[in-house]
């Protein structure tokens, strides 16, 4: 081969390199902004947990915060998607960003200062409400920001960051909590939002053209028709409407209020680490594999879920609880890449925000409903057979699907 044909080769190889997003400059700020609020965000649970926690003895309070903000977003999720298919995301985006910082300041303020913990009631709300506007728009602005041969790189960059941020986040939000406070972890979680909306200002879309003379309601219609038609969709929406009123509950509200006088704050944070490790290792083997009935191992890698609240109960240690969560993070990083895969090769293009839309409304609809009975039934059973009783449950919960005969035999194939 002469020096020429190397030249060549080496050029083809280089145009076969997919794009670098991160030379679009819209799309570096986005990321820049995002990986902040990632950061900060990752920390919170951890941080207002144990924050609420040290300022009262009763467990029930950590329900009624996170309940306050699941509540709002929920029921506003379906219209911040259409407001999303609608309206500049960079807008929404920025606004959002910008609200969620300045309540969750807020926020912090009452816990350092030791104001009423009433205070922080509505400031869950407006963090709900921002959240609800946040997430569709999230979910449709990549393709809008850099070509289409780069969209797989920028949210395989994106999920990086993010399950890096879960890993490092609840540790040393834990640290915070045991040393000085729970409230500085809730800082840097504003802190992170407000950079992320400086940092949208750098992001400037074209105005959106609107493909339809229908109204949003027609559209809604629509998608839920299509979303009911599918029995592989909405037989696992359901089992997560379930999974998800007993996970959330008894992880985040039972969880810390069980491990409080043992491993503490510090302990919880590095189990919830632990777990965020197992999510960004599989999520990097799984860029590798290639599964032929995606929904069969989706739904046996969901039933690991179940271990670590099986441990919890038992007071297992944080060792053993580490290694739950760790194998659960792995389990959860498998379901949700094989399961957003399913979805975005199954449904229609056109159809597939209204479609997911309706699939997350159902899948976190009854966590208010999980936050807010968790406590009531630890203090009527206990809280370790709460949650053992709660992990065993998830594990044969999620394999009840499997009973469906197209979720068997679902494959990945092409979008329609």
């Amino acid at each position: 081969m002469t020096d020429t044909d190397h030249e060549a080769a080496a050029l083809d190889a280089e145009r076969a390199k997919p794009p670098n997003p991160l030379r679009d400059r819209p799309f570096r700020w986005f990321f820049i902004g995002r990986a902040a609020s990632l950061f900060g965000g990752s920390m919170t649970s951890v941080a207002l947990a144990f924050a609420v926690l040290q300022r009262t003895s009763d467990p029930h309070w950590l329900g009624y915060v996170l309940a306050a903000q699941m509540t709002p977003m929920i029921a506003l999720l379906i219209l911040g998607g259409g407001l999303a298919d609608r309206y500049r995301r960079d807008r929404l985006l920025r606004l959002a960003n910008l609200s969620a910082g300045l309540t969750q300041a807020f926020v912090a303020f009452v816990v350092l200062s030791g104001a009423s913990l009433w205070l922080l009631l509505p400031a869950s709300v407006l963090n709900g409400v921002a959240e609800a506007f946040t997430t569709p728009a999230l979910r449709g602005i990549v393709p809008e920001l850099v070509a289409p041969g780069a969209i797989q790189r920028a949210n395989s960059m994106l999920a990086s960051t993010r399950n890096a941020a879960k890993v490092l986040g609840p540790s040393l939000a834990g640290v915070l909590a045991a040393g000085i406070g729970g409230g500085w972890g809730i800082a840097c979680d504003a802190a992170g939002f407000l950079v992320s909306a400086a940092c949208l200002t750098q992001v400037r879309l074209p105005a959106r053209q609107s493909g339809t003379s229908r109204r949003l309601p027609a559209e809604l219609r629509e998608g839920w028709q299509y979303f009911r038609s599918l029995p592989w969709v909405w037989s696992i929406t359901a089992t997560f409407t379930v999974f998800n009123l007993i996970q959330v509950g008894s992880w985040q509200v039972l969880g810390p209020s069980i491990v409080k006088h043992s491993m503490g704050a510090a302990g919880w944070g590095a189990a919830n680490s632990a777990k965020a490790v197992g999510l960004l290792l599989l999520s990097l083997v799984m860029l590798r594999l290639t599964v032929r009935r995606p929904l069969v191992v989706a739904m046996a890698a969901a039933a690991l879920s179940g271990l670590p609240l099986v441990l919890l109960g038992l007071h297992a240690g944080l060792v053993p609880l580490a290694a739950a969560t760790f194998t659960a993070g792995a389990g959860s990083a498998v379901c949700g890449i094989l399961w957003d895969s399913t979805l975005q090769t199954g449904i229609p293009t056109e159809l597939i925000s209204r479609v997911t839309s309706y699939d997350d409304f159902g899948s976190w609809v009854a966590i208010p409903v999980g936050q807010l009975g968790v406590i009531p039934l630890a203090a009527a059973f206990g809280a370790g057979r709460v949650a053992v009783a709660g992990g065993i449950a998830l594990t044969g919960l999620t394999l009840l699907p499997l009973l469906v005969p197209s979720v068997r035999g679902r494959q990945l194939a092409p979008a329609s």
